[in-house]
Parts: structure tokens; sequence; C-alpha cells
């Protein structure tokens, strides 16, 4: 099912993306592969990374939570992942672009996409756990509204920022 249809221009370069909520196959594994790519880039993939890339829908489709990918040429670029943690907080989670096409605005565009999913889901706030030494990422999050709160438990040892978007203010 295609959900979301973008244009834009980026460096002279006109790009026709699509997002989706589907999630078959070819989408659950390029879930897994471009969340791990990035993961061995910068931080050690962690046990509970394993778990649930390894099992998505286990962990992300099972408990209400959704799966998105943006496509380009029906190649899937991107992906990000709205899921139910441990303390029932809906967790913006695991957006990953597929190296050659980052700095074009996707995750921003994918973020954007996703938020919008998550008030219709009707809850007030969306969390997300992230690293401050993902510096382009944390601005992204703040640009679109997150703000720092108090970290407590996680099931992340590279966590080290909270942040949250609280999306009562903003639903229609």
């Amino acid at each position: 099912m295609r959900v979301g249809k973008f244009i834009f221009t980026k460096k002279n370069k006109i790009m026709n993306t699509t997002i989706t909520s589907q999630t078959n196959e070819k989408e659950l594994n390029a879930f897994r592969e471009l969340n791990l790519a990035w993961l061995e880039k910068f931080f050690e993939v962690e046990a509970y990374d394993n778990e649930v890339l390894n099992n998505p829908n286990k962990y992300i489709l099972e408990k209400k939570g959704q799966i998105f990918s943006i496509l380009y040429k029906d190649e899937i670029i991107g992906t990000v992942a709205l899921m139910y943690n441990e303390l029932e907080e809906l967790e913006f989670t695991k957006m990953a672009v597929s190296e050659e096409f980052q700095g074009k605005g996707l995750g921003k565009k994918l973020m954007l996409y996703v938020i919008e999913k998550a008030k219709e889901m009707k809850v007030k706030e969306l969390i997300l756990y992230s690293n401050t030494s993902l510096e382009p990422a944390i601005n992204l999050y703040k640009k679109v509204g997150f703000i720092e709160i108090d970290k407590g438990e996680t099931s992340y040892q590279r966590c080290n920022i909270k942040m949250s978007l609280d999306l009562f203010l903003t639903l229609n």
C-alpha cells in the first residue's frame, strides 16, 4: 500500500519518492540491512538490536507498531519504525537511509510523515533514544520539535539521550 508521495529538488536533482507501510519480506529485509549498515558504521550491533531486526513481527508489528519504507525507483532507500517499547511508549526507532541517498532530506521527509502517522494513532507522546555523537540526527530531531528528557532505563547501551515530541498539542 503506497501511503505518501514526495517530489523534491535538492542539489539540482529531482527525486520522486514514495513511502509505503507494507511489510513484505523485501521490506523487512531492507529494514534489517539498512539498520545493520549504520549500526556497524557508528556503533556495535547490540543484542537488543539483533532481536528487533531479526524479529520485527514480534517486536513491532504484533504490538500494533508500524514499519515504513521510502522508495526511489522501486528501490528501498530508507526505513523507520514506530514501536511500542517495554515501557509502552510509542518509540520512533530504527531510522536508516542508504548511505548514497543521505544528505538529500529523505530522513526529514520520512520523519515528518511518520510523525503524522503517530498523531493518527492518538498517542500523546512520541519518544526516541539516540546518541549525541550523531549530531546531524540530533539536530534534525530538535528542528522538528523533539526535546531532551530524562533518559531513565533503556535497552540500548549506546543510548545517552532520550527525546520526546508532544503530539497532544498538535492533534487535530
